[in-house]
């Protein structure tokens, strides 16, 4: 893998890499100054960065093709070997807003949808409880008919996303709004100051209770890297799907790099947490207390 970031470098910075006698240290030509030298020190391990002439540096290699504003064949190599945050680009923008047939399931009329919906949420481990704290919902008709309505909220309470998941046997599983997913799930419930944890789903947040943050999605929106970095967040439980193993290493790396103590939670086999309920949970995430990142990546690689 070694090599393979080394040539990346070298076309993205068209400069050979100079191998010094530390470890994973290479030197090359810095693309922001005019020097006879190899002034630009990269850890290919670490990605850090550091331009000797003109005091620029990073701890991503993402940062500094982000400064040299390299093409977009060089950024789809980089996300095959490092994890890259996840771009805005061309999302879209406007705001989230609730189905106008939206019913609230902790106060609505008895009917037989509402009862498919109760079902279906306790089917999944969840309570009266858990419904009133995130303010979960239902339709009964219109383009989210049959679908349980979980909705997401900023620090101040306001909607900033919803999911939408059917609650029948048949159909498309999820309908989502047509709204960026660039924001902070569940921040209204987040305590910053303590430990926080990293999912992909609602459900997956919902089911871990504490501190759980929904991602939509196996890669963080910028907004929330935005607000770890801002928090000074100490440590991150990352407890993505089983199918997801590569993209949570190369994420704990990625915030062990910015000093964030990370650390992977091993779910078993074709398991998520929604699956595994809030015990069962708790119960792994409890066992990486005393597991440095370094290690779980040993116990990853040597079994």
């Amino acid at each position: 893998m070694s090599d393979k970031v080394v040539h990346l470098l070298e076309r993205a910075l068209n400069s050979r890499g100079k191998k010094l006698t530390k470890p994973n240290e290479y030197m090359f030509y810095s693309p922001f100054v005019n020097h006879y030298k190899p002034k630009l020190q990269i850890n290919i391990s670490t990605q850090k960065w550091h331009c000797w002439i003109s005091n620029k540096g990073g701890y991503s290699v993402y940062s500094l093709f982000k400064k040299v504003n390299v093409n977009r064949e060089l950024y789809a190599e980089l996300k095959g070997i490092f994890f890259v945050p996840k771009e805005v680009g061309d999302e879209k923008v406007e705001v989230a807003i609730l189905p106008k047939e939206f019913i609230p399931l902790w106060r609505s009329k008895r009917s037989l949808y509402r009862g498919h919906a109760l079902k279906f949420l306790k089917d999944r481990g969840f309570d009266n409880y858990d419904i009133k704290k995130y303010k979960i919902g239902y339709c009964e008709d219109g383009l989210y008919q049959h679908r349980v309505i979980v909705p997401s909220h900023n620090e101040d309470g306001i909607l900033n996303y919803f999911v939408g998941r059917s609650y029948m046997e048949s159909g498309m599983k999820y309908k989502n709004p047509n709204v960026s997913k660039d924001v902070v799930g569940f921040d209204y419930h987040i305590a910053w100051s303590r430990p926080i944890v990293l999912c992909e789903g609602v459900f997956d947040a919902m089911s871990i209770r504490t501190n759980a943050i929904p991602m939509f999605g196996k890669k963080p929106p910028r907004k929330l890297l935005m607000k770890i970095f801002q928090k000074r967040c100490k440590i991150i439980y990352i407890a993505l799907d089983d199918d997801a193993k590569k993209e949570a290493y190369m994420l704990g790396e990625f915030f062990s790099d910015f000093g964030i103590d990370s650390k992977v939670v091993n779910l078993p086999k074709d398991k998520d947490p929604n699956d595994l309920g809030f015990d069962k949970m708790s119960a792994l995430i409890e066992q990486t207390l005393s597991s440095s990142f370094s290690d779980t990546i040993q116990a990853r690689l040597y079994g």
